[in-house]
């Protein structure tokens, strides 16, 4: 079995063109389903075998990606505890008994608390690079699973591209790949806790009486099918909309303004809080991109990334 000593990889964001929450489950987990497709938008991750075994370090870059549309990305602070770099390290070390010492530096491009899947790539990403530097000791099916473990968009990012989600996350099938699409990103200058979205979302189905859960006439057939259709017919919709609370509104003037700037679509990612714009024409995109910037929001054209992330040995 051959070790590596270094290796890098890109770690995409996601957006959610369609995502739809059942109930709540027995395991405390939400049933989902949804179209995800991964963004060109990426992290990166460099890691290096070095230092004494099963210690890992690792340093956070926050950088601007691309040009300065938004002046300075959002510095939020994530707690070791909740790091999934580290969990995701501390797993395959348990998994597999690889003790290497780690120098691990990320440099962060995707905003945290978007709905952009940030967090939840960088694990995916540091399952594929470790099993990279160990020589491959795990199938996909093993990563797989782990993946599931470290949290529910994780599994979707060890492929990428595009694909229809569903149970908790773990189920991920791979669809056809939308063609010739721009997306311009807008995240508001606060963010979004999952969990609460969660709630939010449960305490407003309670008050409501004899409704169906929104979402649910569309079923999966449907929505692979009009992923190929022009933007400006898909049916998709996001059930986190609405139940934000106080950011609802400023979730609709955003989506509003997209759509005055010529996107096609426009929806929420995951629970907020950036939104996206669907453009036909990079022309058009570019147009929006430098007409929306400012206000304090986080403003990024970018595309379809139809691969997944692939390690690069040093």
């Amino acid at each position: 079995m051959t070790l590596f000593m270094v290796c890098a990889i890109e770690a995409p964001c996601k957006i959610n063109l369609h995502l739809s929450i059942g109930e709540k489950r027995p395991d405390g987990f939400h049933n989902l389903s949804g179209i995800f497709v991964s963004l060109a938008l990426a992290d990166t991750l460099r890691f290096e075998c070095s230092g004494k075994e099963g210690a890992c370090s690792l340093e956070m870059n926050w950088t601007l990606s691309g040009e300065a549309i938004s002046r300075e990305l959002p510095r939020e602070s994530i707690p070791i505890e909740k790091n999934l770099v580290f969990r995701a390290v501390s797993l395959f070390r348990e998994r597999t008994g690889f003790k290497n010492g780690l120098d691990i530096r990320l440099d962060k491009r995707i905003p945290v608390g978007s709905g952009l899947g940030g967090g939840s790539s960088d694990a995916a990403s540091t399952l594929l690079a470790l099993n990279s530097l160990a020589g491959e000791p795990l199938p996909m099916e093993k990563l797989k699973e782990m993946a599931s473990f470290l949290g529910s968009d994780v599994p979707f990012f060890l492929t990428g591209g595009a694909a229809f989600v569903s149970g908790r996350g773990e189920l991920v099938e791979p669809v056809k790949f939308p063609q010739g699409l721009w997306v311009v990103l807008i995240k508001p200058p606060f963010s979004s806790d999952t969990a609460v979205a969660f709630r939010l979302l449960d305490q407003a189905r309670e008050r409501e009486t004899g409704e169906e859960f929104p979402g649910k006439k569309l079923p999966k057939k449907a929505l692979i099918q009009a992923l190929q259709e022009d933007p400006g017919t898909w049916p998709f919709r996001n059930d986190f909309f609405g139940a934000n609370g106080a950011n609802t509104g400023a979730f609709r003037v955003i989506l509003e303004d997209l759509r005055k700037a010529g996107a096609c679509f426009a929806g929420l990612s995951g629970s907020g809080s950036c939104c996206f714009g669907i453009f036909n024409a990079r022309e058009a995109a570019e147009k929006a991109e430098k007409v929306l910037a400012g206000q304090g929001n986080f403003t990024k054209l970018t595309f379809f990334l139809a691969q997944k992330a692939k390690t690069v040995v040093e």
